[in-house]
């Protein structure tokens, strides 16, 4: 799989949200968040239905449009994308980085703290 650009990312959070939707329905959510118009969300449709990122079931009308990659797959693909370009492939780096630049909860340290006891052997 590919990265996905921004835009496509935006296309795909509604399908994710919604699962099969029609051209109307995510122009309509588009518009309001990303300000584009039905013919720019059909354009980034069909490209990505040709990447196989959507598909188009074409014998209802309207048409509906549903993802065929979760949102796990194109996230982890995200995450190895970030770790190996800025980290060069340390988890330790990365992890290191968010926590020193971002404040976590209490929770969130205890989870933390449990996952990498976890992972001792």
């Amino acid at each position: 799989m590919n990265h996905l650009s921004d835009a496509e990312w935006a296309v795909m959070e509604v399908l994710w949200e919604r699962n099969s939707c029609t051209l109307g329905e995510i122009s309509d959510v588009l518009a309001d968040s990303m300000g584009w118009r039905q013919n720019t969300v059909y354009t980034y449709l069909t490209r990505m239905e040709k990447k196989g990122l959507v598909t188009i079931d074409k014998s209802c009308s309207p048409h509906r449009y549903s993802f065929t990659v979760s949102r796990e797959t194109c996230a982890r693909e995200e995450r190895s994308s970030l770790l190996h370009k800025v980290y060069k492939g340390s988890a330790g780096n990365l992890i290191t980085a968010f926590l020193k630049e971002s404040r976590i909860s209490e929770e969130e340290r205890r989870k933390l703290r449990k996952l990498l006891d976890d992972m001792e052997v």
